[in-house]
């Protein structure tokens, strides 16, 4: 089935405008009536209706059909992707008082590279540079957000700039990512069947993904046990990881990671954890929704171990909001929301960039 005809098949008919329409990012079906889209970066009410359950029964199938995916009374929800690359979640009546709850998220088609960003006001031209030269460093980067910030938008268009000599280790919940190197393996996890069994997490993914001689990992969101697995791996070795994490800020994505390792059974110290995260991770790149619906990066962030059990996190480039319009003096599309601004903290790993012969942008030394 080619990327757009799986929309030819008949339970998409209700809802084919809004997945054509390529100003709408995010469709919500909670039950037959109540249906509401992100346009433009807003959210609002789509202003049709489903019909009936057995038009929402259609969809559910229609959506499922592709993937080969399956849902029951038994297994009352599922995470799938459409053939054009667009994520699905679909929470059954069982659980969903409202009724079927479909959330469709579309696949960015029109962010081609790192500069559509910046033309977007996403992030600085300097802001840009300068990751596009950590990925070159094999910098070990968290990308940081709430959901539908466009953290994986932003790992997938700089994961452009990796060698095509590389051999990439992907691991997702639901495939997302897509990358035109040639030497790249995706993995996806598993639920478990029917009968209980069967299931294959991301984080026995992930420790499987070391036996498979990689020189990058990629994970596409940090969730749970996995979180100990993944700064293991870079303590060992593994540069330029790259992977996503559900945060607020810098300092909440420092405290997610220290939460997880705690949960994970693991008897570490604080301390100790603290100081695996600030060996490990070398940015946290903040992704956030503004008020005026645009995605941008609001921060990136050095993460520096400072000895004696203490971690510490220094801002390289933010975004600063403007009280009023008149305050307003953008750098590179910074826009009448704030302006991007480069801080004068020097970060630490030159050394880095000297050993893989990168460049270290001019306003970075």
């Amino acid at each position: 089935m080619s990327d757009s005809s799986f929309l030819q098949l008949p339970g998409f008919q209700p809802i084919r405008g809004l997945l054509e329409d390529p100003r709408v990012s995010e469709l919500m079906i909670n039950g037959t009536s109540r249906i509401f889209i992100e346009r433009d970066g807003r959210m609002q009410d789509a202003g049709i209706s489903m019909g009936d359950e057995q038009a929402l029964g259609l969809l559910v199938e229609s959506i499922l059909r592709p993937s080969g995916r399956s849902i029951d009374a038994q297994t009352p929800y599922a995470d799938c992707r459409l053939p054009d690359g667009s994520r699905v979640n679909i929470v059954l009546r069982a659980l969903s008082v409202e009724g079927t709850a479909i959330t469709i998220r579309k696949a960015t088609k029109e962010l081609r590279s790192i500069g559509d960003l910046v033309a977007k006001g996403s992030l600085s031209n300097n802001m840009a540079r300068f990751l596009a030269s950590a990925m070159k460093a094999k910098l070990n980067i968290v990308f940081s957000g709430g959901t539908g910030t466009g953290k994986t938008t932003l790992l997938g268009l700089l994961a452009t700039e990796i060698e095509g000599n590389e051999r990439i280790i992907v691991i997702e919940d639901t495939a997302e990512l897509t990358f035109n190197q040639p030497n790249v393996v995706r993995l996806e996890s598993r639920r478990a069947g029917v009968e209980g069994s069967g299931a294959v997490t991301t984080a026995q993914l992930l420790v499987n993904s070391l036996r498979m001689r990689p020189t990058r990992i990629i994970m596409g969101e940090i969730r749970g046990t996995e979180a100990v697995d993944m700064l293991q791996a870079v303590a060992t070795g593994h540069d330029g990881c790259l992977s996503v994490l559900h945060a607020g800020s810098p300092i909440g994505a420092v405290g997610r990671l220290e939460m997880m390792v705690t949960m994970s059974g693991h008897a570490i110290p604080l301390w100790a954890i603290r100081q695996q995260i600030a060996s490990a991770v070398d940015l946290i790149v903040q992704c956030e929704i503004d008020y005026d619906g645009t995605r941008r990066v609001t921060r990136i962030t050095e993460v520096s171990d400072e000895g004696e059990e203490h971690l510490s996190l220094h801002d390289l480039f933010r975004f600063e909001r403007a009280e009023h319009e008149g305050d307003s003096s953008e750098e590179s599309s910074g826009g009448k929301a704030g302006q991007f601004v480069r801080t004068d903290r020097i970060p630490n790993f030159s050394a880095r960039y000297q050993a893989r012969n990168v460049a270290i942008p001019g306003d970075m030394k």
